[in-house]
């Protein structure tokens, strides 16, 4: 830890940061204390830090994923249901898809751009108008179980459809569920009406976060995300096997997208990751549970795709300290 600490700027550098750039890096191994780097400042002029409320983005996804899992665990929750017998709203199309296909974006959805393309104008992309947005597509574009294609509306549908099982607002869930008991005291569902939490790293006035639950919507801190990931490494939520299990076609094809979160491979060690992006804004966590190892980062002023070449360069530091051992 103490030598990977001690290249922490020089890898940033190789990916391309400079040194006033604001990001802040998260490490941490098993039981050891967690290692943090930041620099640069937040849009108000403050320091950025590893407790620093920022914009999850797509991080979002494996909170919501955990929220379900919790409540097929208690029964309360079947993905074979359709989503249909949880949003009635939908067109007649949502008799064909089933919730594990909107865990694992195999559900045929329309893309995100052609419903971005309906809200074109509106201040907050909320949940609500998502949803709406979906009623209005008469055919789905292609039969679901059919193909993957990632799909930010899915898992709106999906924190919908928990919501309802769990009789309770997903913000609330989540928080008795998952934050609370892993002491993430920092995170959050936050669905405005503000454009950010008191307190947080704010986005660019002119791109402010959306305000849609379910594939985004989690404000966190690096402190917190290390948390969670730990807590995955060592399965504290007693859901991590399931969380961890690939996805499937209908027709058996496996695919490298489990509940929330990407299934990879870096120097013969599995990595469960996921990125999140937004306008300013670019995230990553990364765990190797056979190392004990857990990435985060979050870079707020950030339009690029630097984030794949810095993950994977700490991989790589990883698995040279785990060679020399």
């Amino acid at each position: 830890m103490d030598r990977l600490l001690a290249n922490l700027k020089a890898i940033l550098a190789e990916a391309g940061f400079r040194d006033d750039e604001p990001i802040v890096v998260g490490l941490q191994q098993r039981d050891k204390a967690p290692a943090f780097h930041a620099q640069g400042l937040t849009a108000r002029g403050e320091t950025l830090s590893a407790t620093t409320p920022i914009y999850a983005a797509s991080l979002s996804k494996q909170m919501t994923a955990a929220c379900v899992a919790l409540l097929v665990q208690q029964g309360a929750l079947d993905l074979e249901s359709a989503l249909s017998s949880w949003l009635p709203q939908l067109p007649g199309w949502a008799d064909d898809i089933r919730l594990r296909q909107l865990l694992h974006h195999t559900a045929a959805l329309p893309a995100d751009r052609d419903l971005d393309a309906i809200m074109a104008g509106h201040a907050d992309r909320t949940s609500e108008g998502v949803i709406q947005a979906l009623t209005r597509f008469p055919a789905l574009q292609g039969r679901p179980g059919g193909r993957y294609a990632y799909s930010n509306a899915g898992y709106v549908c999906l924190a919908a459809a928990a919501a309802r099982a769990a009789s309770q607002p997903i913000p609330d869930f989540a928080r008795d569920r998952l934050f609370a008991p892993l002491s993430m005291s920092d995170t959050y569902y936050w669905a405005g009406p503000a454009p950010a939490p008191p307190g947080a790293a704010p986005l660019s006035p002119e791109h402010p976060a959306p305000l849609s639950l379910g594939d985004g919507g989690v404000w966190t801190t690096a402190a917190d995300l290390l948390r969670w990931s730990q807590a995955l490494n060592a399965d504290a939520l007693g859901i991590s096997t399931l969380m961890e299990t690939p996805g499937r076609l209908d027709d058996g094809t496996p695919i490298d997208y489990a509940w929330g979160i990407g299934i990879r491979s870096h120097a013969g060690h599995r990595v469960y990751r996921h990125g999140g992006g937004w306008p300013g804004l670019r995230a990553m966590q990364a765990r190797l549970p056979d190392l004990g190892w857990s990435i985060a980062f979050l870079a707020i002023a950030d339009d690029t795709e630097r984030r794949t070449v810095l993950l994977d360069l700490l991989l790589d530091e990883l698995a040279e300290d785990d060679d020399r051992l």
